[in-house]
């Protein structure tokens, strides 16, 4: 993928401390968004971060899937996908 064609999301955590993620893929279930995002550097924290996306009221924002069943759905999609690109454990 050329550089210019990459996606990047910064998310704040609790801490307050900033992230920078790529978004390496991106897919729509029932109507729903969902992300798969990796740490854009390299870090301790590394792996495959899956996020909800929720458009309210005409602002859209994401948040992590809370349900687990949808969670292991969503993830094994992304895994499937993603597979030859990543290392999945």
């Amino acid at each position: 993928m050329k550089e210019e064609d990459r996606e990047f999301l910064t998310l704040t955590g609790e801490d307050g401390e900033e992230t920078e993620f790529e978004i390496v893929d991106k897919i729509v279930v029932n109507g729903t968004e969902y992300l798969a995002l990796v740490p854009a550097v390299e870090s301790e924290e590394d792996g495959l971060y899956i996020y909800k996306v929720i458009v309210e009221d005409g602002d859209e924002y994401i948040e992590p899937i809370e349900d687990d069943k949808e969670f292991e759905e969503i993830s094994e999609t992304f895994e499937d996908r993603l597979s030859e690109v990543y290392d999945f454990e």
